[in-house]
């Protein structure tokens, strides 16, 4: 059955979508097969995937008011390797369209289930926002990726989060869990980076990801080509990076599941 990760942050500009993008490619690389969720309505991921949001037959907005079944409306990326449902603007639209909805924050996980075991991994990109749409990722989700930068106002709306995901741990979806927080935008050149990463790594110790994902040209240039930067620039340290990232989780997840299985005996 596919872990759903929600890469969530209500700051903008962390490097969420660059995240969602990169690390769905990484996992993919790695063999794994996975679906990306664009539930923000700018459609940045969508975009940055290589798909063009204003052409789009059916949306995360029709699978979110039960108008499509989300098979319908995802998208093949065959170079890139992984599976995509497309956001856009619509999307605002269901935010509207949920308001007086009874169970509206249990949409998506209700479509994702019945996709979720031809997956490995599932992520979905939220909106900059704490808004019924992440409230909908969190619901769905088993695990949080949060990405911060390593910039000043890093810690800015972060104990907002962290106070709506402890939230919807004791209310709705009690399995729910921080995967770890993300540094991101790291430039090794600048004090006030490794000032910043070294406070998140006191603050959070353990639920902070030993990969840093730095401030790289190539990462930022990736997506106005519709390219993960595996594909734009496989060499770059971006890439490199967002690889490394993929195989921590991964070495993660197989950590638990040695955990559970000796605590099974």
């Amino acid at each position: 059955m596919g872990k759903i990760i929600a890469v969530a942050n209500q700051k903008g500009g962390v490097g969420k979508t660059t995240t969602s993008i990169n690390l769905s490619a990484s996992l993919a690389a790695a063999g794994r097969r996975v679906l990306l969720v664009d539930l923000d309505p700018q459609g940045n991921a969508t975009m940055g995937s290589g798909v063009d949001k204003t052409a789009l037959e059916r949306s995360g907005y029709d699978v979110l008011m039960s108008e499509a079944p989300l098979s319908s409306a995802v998208v093949m990326l065959a170079d890139s390797g992984y599976h995509l449902l497309p956001g856009n603007a619509d999307l605002t639209g269901a935010e509207v369209g949920l308001l007086d909805e009874i169970g509206r924050e249990f949409r998506l996980r209700q479509a994702l289930e019945a996709v979720r075991e031809g997956y490995d991994s599932i992520l979905i990109d939220c909106p900059p926002s704490l808004s019924i749409l992440t409230v909908n990722a969190l619901v769905a989700a088993d695990s949080v990726v949060i990405p911060v930068q390593c910039e000043y106002y890093a810690l800015e709306g972060l104990s907002a989060l962290l106070e709506t995901i402890e939230k919807i741990q004791r209310r709705i979806n009690r399995g729910l869990r921080i995967e770890g927080l993300l540094r991101t935008m790291f430039d090794s050149r600048n004090n006030l980076s490794g000032q910043v990463s070294a406070q998140l790594t006191r603050l959070f110790g353990g639920k902070t990801f030993d990969t840093v994902i730095p401030r790289n040209v190539r990462l930022a240039e990736a997506p106005s080509h519709g390219l993960p930067i595996l594909l734009y620039d496989r060499e770059s340290s971006g890439s490199l990076a967002y690889i490394e990232l993929a195989n921590e989780i991964i070495q993660r997840d197989g950590q638990r599941g040695d955990r559970r299985r000796e605590g099974a005996r």
